[in-house]
């Protein structure tokens, strides 16, 4: 059995909320099979207290404009690890401290992950490639002579070599 629809849309609101304020390592896994009381967990991290009670604070108010309210908080006060229980999907916001020494991915590694992507984050493109020059372009240039670099200046060849340096 997987997450319920309504978890999955519940958490995928949790972890953009998250992200919005700038938590890293945004997760969402699906304990639907090895849990009963939840379907889904939302992993967060965050570098200080500070900034786990700011995460918290803006995924309550998000999910709240979606009608879901908190049943249980916990770990508010200390700021280290707070959980935020919405029955069908629990939010663990963590300092980066707490979540490298738990590691709950871990713990839940044999539970399927539900895809996030930040909607703020730039798209990954590759990298530019360098390619030959179409015909168009080439002609366009003008056409190069063996032996000569772009700007028309000519290339240095064997011939340009110290004596014994193009026996090597």
């Amino acid at each position: 059995m997987t997450a319920s629809e309504e978890a999955r849309e519940t958490a995928l609101i949790a972890a953009q909320a998250a992200a919005d304020k700038l938590a890293t390592d945004v997760s969402i896994v699906d304990v639907s099979d090895r849990l009963a009381i939840t379907d889904a967990f939302v992993l967060t991290s965050a570098p200080n207290e500070r900034q786990v009670q700011s995460i918290v604070d803006e995924v309550e108010e998000r999910l709240r404009e979606h009608g879901v309210k908190p049943v249980r908080r916990e770990g508010v006060a200390e700021g280290r690890w707070v959980l935020l229980d919405f029955v069908d999907v629990v939010v663990h916001v963590q300092h980066a401290e707490e979540r490298a020494y738990y590691a709950l991915e871990r713990l839940w590694k044999d539970c399927p992950v539900i895809p996030f992507t930040d909607r703020a984050a730039p798209p990954t493109t590759a990298p530019p490639t360098t390619a030959a020059p179409t015909a168009d372009e080439s002609s366009a240039a003008g056409t190069l002579a063996a032996g000569t670099l772009a700007d028309g200046t000519p290339a240095a060849g064997p011939e340009d070599a110290e004596p014994g340096e193009t026996d090597r």
